[in-house]
């Protein structure tokens, strides 16, 4: 993946943070609960205790857009606040994670993600060379 590429998800997961924040502070929802919930996605890790494959399958379950999405739908067909606010802390925590620069998982490894290798810091990509490609 690009340099610019990487710069891109994480601007669109910034944009994601912000969205998910600001109508979750449109609603009732207190700040106490955003924050008791704001790390719960993490859980999905615990999916790492049965090998490297099993856990990305599952940190990737719980860290895609479309399950908080998914329950975001449900919240607002059903009218429930408290499924709504649940499904933006959720969107909000997998923005944070994209700025951060942790991705979707790859089934070699944790530190392995479609952003690049976690653990390099938010800036690493700054000082790498863009990827090119070249045909023959």
């Amino acid at each position: 993946m690009t340099r610019e590429n990487r710069r891109l998800l994480r601007l669109e997961g910034f944009a994601v943070l912000l969205l998910a924040v600001w109508l979750y502070a449109r609603g009732d929802g207190g700040w106490g609960f955003f924050a008791l919930l704001i790390l719960a996605p993490d859980l999905f890790m615990l999916g790492y205790l049965e090998g490297p494959g099993m856990g990305a399958r599952v940190y990737n379950l719980g860290h895609t857009y479309a399950v908080p999405v998914a329950i975001g739908i449900v919240g607002a067909v059903s009218g429930s606040a408290t499924t709504l606010q649940v499904a933006l802390i959720w969107t909000a925590h997998i923005g944070v994670d994209r700025v951060l620069g942790y991705g979707l998982k790859e089934t070699t490894g944790f530190t392995q993600a479609h952003l690049g290798p976690v653990g390099k810091g938010i800036g690493r990509d700054l000082d790498e060379s863009p990827t090119v490609h070249t045909t023959s």
